[in-house]
């Protein structure tokens, strides 16, 4: 692996839809990748992605920037929060997620599965 590696969301690797509410784009960077992904209004992940996850909550770990909207998280354990923009969130597995509002949730995301919306 080279020293210094450099990649464009203009030219994502992979293109991920969310349904009809959003789609994530991926960029591999070493044994990683990163995700920038738009949630649109009326997104929840249960509804979502549930179906292509094949799990009633999201099994993956988040590493979130939120370039802009907010959303809702509640946990397994029934533990809950907001994260909106210019904040940052770690969240573990086992959760399901919500976007809160009328504007899109766009986040850039360092810690998510390499399976995350994955069909």
């Amino acid at each position: 692996m080279a020293g210094l590696e450099s990649k464009s969301f203009n030219a994502p690797e992979e293109t991920r839809p969310f349904a009809d509410k959003g789609a994530a784009e991926l960029v591999a960077l070493g044994d990683g990748s990163v995700m920038k992904a738009r949630f649109e209004p009326g997104w929840v992940w249960s509804q979502h992605l549930a179906p292509i996850a094949g799990t009633d909550t999201c099994q993956s770990p988040h590493l979130l920037y939120v370039l802009s909207g907010r959303m809702h998280v509640r946990m397994d354990d029934g533990t809950e929060g907001e994260v909106g923009e210019n904040e940052v969130a770690r969240i573990e597995p086992g959760h399901d997620a919500w976007v809160v509002g009328d504007e899109p949730c766009n986040v850039v995301d360092f810690g998510a599965s390499p399976s995350y919306a994955k069909p």
